[in-house]
């Protein structure tokens, strides 16, 4: 008996233990607020927002960053009330995460889906003046942020594009109604439920074993050299569009592959970035570039990719005439210092 008890106990313990991980108590909470309206209606009475305007992300300078200013229920309400907006908009909003002591954060653009848009368009200024902040590009302030305000953000804007974007359902043209914290639309005239998407992406840094290939499209800012890049096709795993990304972009045929990590990007559309190492054999490696597809591309040392990894402002590198990489945030910076710091890391079969 006294055997069963002390197992007993020990299962107890264990799935205390379990129960008491922030990590699964967060995901448990975020998970009721996605699926249960009410629970996600009480979580904004002590949540935080953060504010868009046409997908730009109130932002604050401090420095050389940015910061993202949260504001409470309470404020918003008078914001809102301030700027002759409905209290209702909030219902607009978003949920894009929540602290570890369980305080959601939302999302809401001050612009998107409101009924007065053209007089909200026109009080851009009074707003900023208001918020004591402007309303920044994304894109333009995202390397200036820090890593968690980045990650909220790109997630927010994500999702309030995805929002604008599929009002309608595609079945029978009806209007669909978003749930309470914007994790699916609805369309009440068939039931039919629409989730938020993101278009895999693969991304890969070639290596012919001492150099590696850096390429850039037109759309690059001046100077910046990256990874090679493309959406995946219908019917195709992974590493055949890693195949055929590279044969279609340089014509070189990939020997080896190795996934090094993923993460998702929100430029221009929502994508996930599937990064991966890729090697060619060192006897075929004459690049054919696609000039459909690519600006320039070219073989590059292990000792000009370190340095401009070390000296990784775009600004100093365009009056210097070198190339610059895409900064620390962007998951191509990470294949890159990947490959400098590990240069002859041994790849698996393709």
């Amino acid at each position: 008996m006294s055997l069963y008890c002390g197992i007993a106990c020990r299962r107890k313990s264990f799935w205390c233990f379990r129960l008491l991980s922030t990590y699964v108590t967060k995901t448990r909470y975020l998970f009721e607020l996605k699926e249960d309206d009410d629970a996600c209606k009480k979580a904004q009475q002590t949540g935080a927002f953060y504010l868009f305007h046409s997908l730009a992300p109130l932002l604050q300078k401090s420095g050389h960053q940015y910061q993202a200013p949260r504001h409470s229920l309470l404020e918003l309400e008078r914001l809102l009330a301030k700027f002759g907006q409905d209290t209702q908009r909030i219902e607009d909003s978003v949920l894009i995460g929540c602290s570890e002591q369980h305080e959601a954060r939302f999302a809401l653009d001050l612009v998107l889906n409101s009924s007065s848009s053209i007089n909200a368009s026109l009080q851009k200024s009074e707003m900023e003046t208001e918020l004591k902040g402007s309303f920044t590009k994304l894109r333009k302030a995202l390397f200036q942020l820090n890593t968690k305000d980045a990650s909220l953000l790109t997630t927010a804007q994500a999702l309030l594009r995805w929002h604008d974007a599929h009002q309608f359902c595609s079945r029978s043209g009806q209007p669909t109604k978003k749930n309470m914290a914007g994790s699916k639309r609805v369309c009440p005239s068939n039931k039919i439920i629409y989730y938020p998407q993101m278009a895999p992406v693969v991304i890969t840094l070639v290596s012919d074993g001492t150099r590696c290939l850096l390429a850039r499209q037109s759309s690059f800012p001046k100077g910046m050299y990256s990874a090679l890049a493309g959406f995946c096709d219908i019917g195709e795993s992974m590493e055949e569009a890693v195949r055929r990304e590279v044969a279609e972009e340089v014509g070189l045929e990939v020997e080896t592959l190795q996934y090094s990590a993923s993460q998702h990007w929100p430029f221009p559309n929502s994508s996930l970035m599937i990064a991966c190492h890729a090697t060619v054999k060192p006897g075929q490696t004459e690049i054919q570039v696609n000039l459909k597809e690519l600006e320039a591309a070219g073989w590059f040392s292990h000792d000009e990719v370190a340095t401009a990894l070390r000296k990784n402002n775009p600004y100093t590198q365009q009056q210097n005439g070198t190339f610059w990489l895409p900064p620390k945030l962007a998951i191509a910076h990470q294949l890159i210092k990947e490959w400098v710091e590990k240069p002859s890391c041994s790849p698996l079969p393709a």
